[in-house]
């Protein structure tokens, strides 16, 4: 299945988030879509996420993944979703923590380079772990997707307003509508 690597499947503001929200509709497993079951989706994410990548300016020599290294990238990922998923809703993560650091340790060591995917996402997962502001990392109200919110009054919601948020609100107007009718 070919994809589009659109600006929107960038919304989550890290190369982190990114990677973790490469799986569509995560929890509908009727519906749910991983992008990179597909090795070359895997390889178009990389020029992907350098020109659309929140983190842009970390990601100018951004290089694909090491042959053999797909396994253990979507292990980290996973690690990734789930220690930030458990963290955006309150849960204990001390156990997802531990396996998070795992993952990304072994990503990291088995990387070729610092600019390879898999090591440029280990240190983008690290940084969100010891950033400041935890109460930034939200999960978008109508896709699911990790996103960090860098709004002025952390008030932020979707993952993207032009799409999340515009369908949200369209849902939210034809209810009211079809409600007044009847």
């Amino acid at each position: 299945m070919t994809f589009a690597w659109t600006p929107h499947r960038f919304s989550g503001g890290t190369l982190a988030f990114d990677v973790a929200n490469s799986v569509v509709l995560r929890f509908d497993p009727d519906r749910r879509v991983d992008r990179f079951d597909d090795p070359a989706q895997l390889d178009l994410f990389v020029p992907a996420a350098r020109a659309h990548g929140a983190e842009r300016d970390l990601l100018a020599k951004l290089t694909p993944l090491s042959p053999g290294g797909r396994d253990r990238f979507i292990r980290l990922r996973e690690e990734i979703d789930g220690y930030f998923r458990a963290r955006a809703t309150g849960l204990d993560t001390r156990e997802r923590l531990a396996s998070l650091l795992e993952a990304i340790a072994a990503n990291l060591r088995a990387a070729e380079s610092g600019d390879a995917l898999d090591a440029a996402t280990a240190l983008s997962a690290l940084r969100l772990v010891s950033a400041p502001e935890q109460d930034r990392i939200k999960i978008c109200a109508n896709c699911g997707w990790l996103f960090l919110d860098r709004s002025k009054n952390r008030s932020r919601t979707w993952c993207d307003m032009a799409v999340c948020g515009n369908r949200t609100k369209a849902h939210r107007h034809y209810r009211k509508k079809k409600e007044a009718l009847s």
